[in-house]
């Protein structure tokens, strides 16, 4: 079953706060409102996800706005999985999340996205975030 995490809502609230940002300082947009009840439920119910199945329309429709805002994919153009490897060095997605990366639903993607993001071990995290803070300091 695909799901939305709810880090996934808060970033999208924040997404749309910062797109539509309140005049008042009470009013909400719309599409904060609409993805603000789906976190609220999240919370009284002390659940990280929500089914993608039975999202309320408004609330997936904004969700999605700020999904197709973030980077499609992961990779870094350096794929040890067409060398072999089971996963990938350069982004830490499997073989088969490689191969089926354009098949996957938005929030399977998501739920990829994270899990790579929490190991962070790839070269997507570490050796080339390093290499760009090294070059900042020399200049």
């Amino acid at each position: 079953m695909s799901t939305i995490h709810i880090t996934d809502i808060e970033s999208a609230i924040n997404y749309w706060r910062n797109k539509k940002p309140s005049l008042d300082g009470v009013t909400l947009a719309a599409e904060v409102r609409a993805l603000a009840e789906v976190y609220a439920l999240l919370i009284y119910y002390k659940e990280e996800e929500a089914a993608e199945k039975g999202f309320p329309p408004r609330a997936y429709d904004s969700w999605l706005e700020w999904y197709h805002a973030t980077p499609d994919t992961p990779c870094i153009a350096i794929c040890s999985t067409s060398q072999g490897d089971p996963i990938c060095k350069g982004c830490g997605r499997t073989f088969e999340e490689v191969q089926l990366w354009t098949e996957k639903t938005p929030s399977e993607k998501r739920q990829i996205w994270r899990r790579i993001t929490r190991i962070g071990d790839s070269w997507r995290f570490n050796r080339y975030a390093e290499r760009a803070i090294q070059i900042n300091k020399a200049d």
